[in-house]
């Protein structure tokens, strides 16, 4: 098994003894929706020690209806996330769908998200690298997990070794995901520190016709899964109230029920590893 040297985010380690977490919300809703969930969710990271990065989505560019929501956009986004991770003191990320925006994002983000549907999108990769900032790139639902060692050479390519790969299903049919987790140990063979996002892995994309659904009760479950393998990181969308979410509220985990899951994660890991 090929190995990859540890690096950090902010001051999150990757690659080091315990599996880091990124939580938050699908999209930036409001701005006070924003605080209020980055403020919940780094109490909780703090009670249960876990390294924690803040997520919430400036514009949800990839939606199934020209109605759905798309959030506030790039500059006021990455300044109500560059405001969150400067006075929290959490590291944040958010995805970027053009090069111009790997601009106005590496101004206030930690970690840059490259969306599943432009992950070999080379002009992106490139713009993301040349930003000296960390690069999340999502596996595409089209891809296999080897295909992502091309992904890597161009990270790598341009300059860029702080770099993760994201698992987050594979297309299975219509309007369904399904998750291989040998996935993660062939990516991880290749030297690519892996994330699994256990949430977009249950989604059902464009299975309520106009909206994409989700078996939400599934990300759990994946996420145990996920851990029990030895992955780097995990991505789980977190909402206070994900019947009311504005944005993939189907499989977005409660607020109320993270910690216990997070308990229960840690206690996976120390028991596989």
């Amino acid at each position: 098994m090929k190995s990859f040297d540890p690096f950090q985010i902010a001051h999150v380690p990757v690659g080091g003894p315990a599996p880091f977490f990124i939580l938050g919300p699908c999209a930036l809703e409001t701005e006070e929706f924003a605080w209020d969930m980055a403020r919940s969710l780094k109490e909780i990271a703090d009670r249960t020690g876990i390294h924690f990065i803040f997520k919430a989505s400036f514009d949800k560019a990839n939606r199934t209806s020209v109605d759905s929501f798309r959030g506030p956009g790039p500059a006021e986004g990455c300044r109500i996330l560059g405001e969150i991770a400067r006075e929290l003191g959490v590291p944040v990320t958010t995805d970027i769908h053009t090069a111009d925006q790997a601009e106005i994002a590496a101004e206030h983000i930690d970690l840059l998200q490259i969306p599943a549907f432009l992950c070999r999108q080379t002009d992106l990769l490139e713009a993301a690298a040349r930003t000296g900032r960390a690069v999340n790139v999502k596996k595409g639902q089209f891809l296999a997990p080897w295909d992502t060692v091309n992904i890597a050479a161009k990270m790598r390519t341009f300059g860029c070794t702080s770099f993760l790969i994201t698992e987050r299903g594979t297309t299975f049919g219509y309007n369904n995901l399904v998750t291989d987790m040998r996935a993660l140990h062939w990516i991880r063979k290749e030297g690519i520190p892996v994330i699994f996002d256990a949430t977009h892995s249950v989604q059902r994309p464009g299975g309520l016709g106009g909206t994409t659904g989700g078996d939400g009760e599934l990300a759990p479950v994946l996420a145990r899964a996920a851990v029990a393998t030895g992955i780097e990181g995990l991505f789980m969308e977190v909402h206070s109230d994900p019947e009311n979410a504005l944005s993939d509220g189907p499989n977005q985990v409660p607020l109320e029920f993270i910690e216990d899951l997070l308990v229960k994660l840690i206690a996976i890991h120390h028991a596989s590893h």
